[in-house]
């Protein structure tokens, strides 16, 4: 669908982001209880290692919301080999 509209974009852009979070939080959730299992890790290192897998899953679904909406609306495919 491209959006012909303001509206259009930012619910094309609402709905994508729900389906991207959804999809990637099962990898955080098990990133996150990985790290809280680790006793190599102080606490306070705990705490770091989950601040950057945090940063690093909100990076990854910006980047990918960005890559979906830009391709629903440029007409993109996946390229096949």
């Amino acid at each position: 669908m491209v959006p012909t509209k303001k509206e259009d974009l930012r619910n094309l852009v609402t709905e994508t982001t729900k389906e991207v979070y959804e999809e990637l939080t099962p990898h955080l959730i098990q990133l996150i209880n990985q790290t809280q299992r680790n006793p190599g890790l102080t606490d306070a290192q705990k705490q770091d290692e989950i601040s950057v897998h945090m940063m690093g899953y909100v990076k990854s679904c910006t980047n990918e919301i960005i890559i979906e909406v830009l391709s629903e609306i440029l007409g993109l495919g996946d390229e096949e080999e």
